[in-house]
């Protein structure tokens, strides 16, 4: 099977059906008045790109929107710019399944240094949401400088590949809540402090000096990833 193709329950689903199994509430006051803020859906997966069996009329594209901090080896960053991943997700023969559409990040600058650090989509993703985590998802951190320019335009250089990406088991951190209902935007805190990261791939022999710079590779419990998430989901048809 296709790895852009995995069985999951959407963080975005699973924390809505979450929300009304807990009894939360849409959020209420100013934060309710306010507008919800606005998804682009140009990046879902078309109709014909959903897996043979699915049902166009049971399916959703999501767009999740995600800001928060990342400390990784010496790294230790704020996200301002929000992370976008959008996919579809829907049931085959009763099973969940998702189908990857994209990805965009703004590149993060590493303080103290010209690099920046640009996440993208690691290959792997499953929301599949229970009791200890909210879900799964692989990333890799595209390495340039605060020019624009690559560390070698020939050639990849990142943290992380897709044959060794930085592996994020999320954990919830604040409680689900829904700002939307027209159209459906729910929003949750999430985030990884256990996970290990790699050294740098693809540098050439820029290696060991990146690898100094980002103090790299780290191991498991000394690095985070905190997420500030929101999600809008909708339907096919």
């Amino acid at each position: 099977m296709n790895r852009t193709v995995r069985r999951f329950t959407s963080a975005a689903a699973g924390a809505l059906l979450a929300a009304l199994a807990l009894g939360a509430t849409p959020a209420h006051g100013a934060e309710q008045a306010a507008d919800p803020p606005e998804f682009d859906f140009s990046a879902c997966p078309t109709a014909g790109e959903l897996p043979a069996g699915a049902d166009p009329g049971t399916w959703r594209c999501e767009v999740m929107h995600a800001t928060g901090h990342l400390r990784m080896g010496a790294v230790d960053e704020p996200l301002t710019e929000p992370m976008t991943i959008t996919f579809a997700e829907g049931r085959v023969d009763g099973e969940f399944r998702q189908v990857f559409g994209k990805m965009t990040a703004a590149p993060i600058r590493v303080g103290g240094t010209p690099l920046t650090l640009t996440p993208q989509y690691g290959g792997y993703s499953d929301f599949l949401s229970d009791d200890t985590r909210r879900g799964e998802f692989d990333i890799k951190f595209a390495i340039g400088t605060a020019h624009g320019m690559p560390i070698r335009p020939s050639s990849h250089c990142s943290v992380g590949s897709d044959e060794d990406a930085v592996h994020l088991v999320l954990k919830d951190t604040d409680p689900t809540r829904v700002i939307s209902t027209d159209p459906l935007i729910v929003a949750f805190g999430a985030q990884d402090t256990e996970f290990a990261a790699p050294g740098t791939s693809g540098c050439g022999p820029l290696r060991r000096t990146l690898d100094r710079a980002l103090g790299l590779p780290s191991e498991a419990g000394a690095n985070a990833f905190d997420m500030d998430v929101t999600v809008a989901i909708r339907p096919y048809v």
